[in-house]
C-alpha cells in the first residue's frame, strides 16, 4: 500500500515542481535551517528560550531518530528496493525509518510553537512540506515520514518542558 502512495505522488513530477521539491528537502538537509533558525533565536534575550528549545528539540530527534531508531529499525528506502524510479537527490546511504529530515523538522517547530503560536504553525507547514518533498522524491515510505512527525512533535514537546525546568532550576 505505501508503494501505491509512492507511486501515485510520482506521478506528480513535472519541472517546476522537481525542482521546488529538491529545494524545500534540501532546508531539512542536516537540520541546517533549523540550527541556524536556533541560532538567530538564542541570539536575542527574548527569543533566547525559544531557541534553546528547537536546539534541544534537535539534539532529541538527532539521538532518537538517526543514531537510534535508524539503526535499531534498519528499514530499506523505497528507491533502494524499486531503483526504476529517477531520484532527483542523491542516494541517500542510511536507512529510511523514520525520515530525519520530517523528524527535526517537526521538532524544530513544535519547538517554536510552544512559544510562539502564530510562528509555530508556519513552521509546521514548512516541516510538512519537507516530509512531503521526501515522498516526492521516493526516498521514504509515509509510514517514515508519519513516524518522523509524531516522534518529532513529541521531541519539541519534551525539549519545552526539559527547558522550562532549566530554566526554572536556574532561578
Amino acid at each position: 500500500m505505501e508503494f501505491d502512495i509512492l507511486y501515485f505522488i510520482n506521478g506528480m513530477h513535472f519541472p517546476l515542481l522537481d525542482w521546488i521539491m529538491v529545494f524545500i528537502t534540501h532546508l531539512g538537509s542536516k537540520g541546517i535551517f533549523w540550527i541556524i533558525l536556533s541560532a538567530v533565536l538564542m541570539i536575542f534575550p527574548e527569543t533566547r528560550k525559544c531557541g534553546i528549545t528547537v536546539m534541544a528539540a534537535l539534539l532529541l530527534s538527532l539521538l532518537f531518530g538517526n543514531i537510534l531508531l535508524k539503526n535499531i529499525v534498519q528499514r530499506m528506502r523505497p528507491c533502494w528496493i524499486d531503483s526504476g524510479i529517477r531520484l532527483l537527490v542523491s542516494m541517500p546511504e542510511d536507512y529510511s525509518f523514520p525520515s530525519g529530515h520530517t523528524f527535526a523538522s517537526f521538532a524544530a517547530a513544535a519547538g517554536i510553537f510552544m512559544y510562539y503560536r502564530r510562528a509555530g504553525m508556519a513552521a509546521m507547514a514548512l516541516a510538512a512540506l519537507i516530509g512531503f518533498s521526501r515522498l516526492y522524491l521516493f526516498v521514504h515510505f509515509p509510514s517514515d515520514v508519519l513516524a518522523g512527525a509524531v516522534l518529532g512533535v513529541l521531541s519539541g514537546i519534551l525539549a519545552y518542558a526539559l527547558t522550562q525546568k532549566l530554566y526554572k532550576n536556574l532561578r
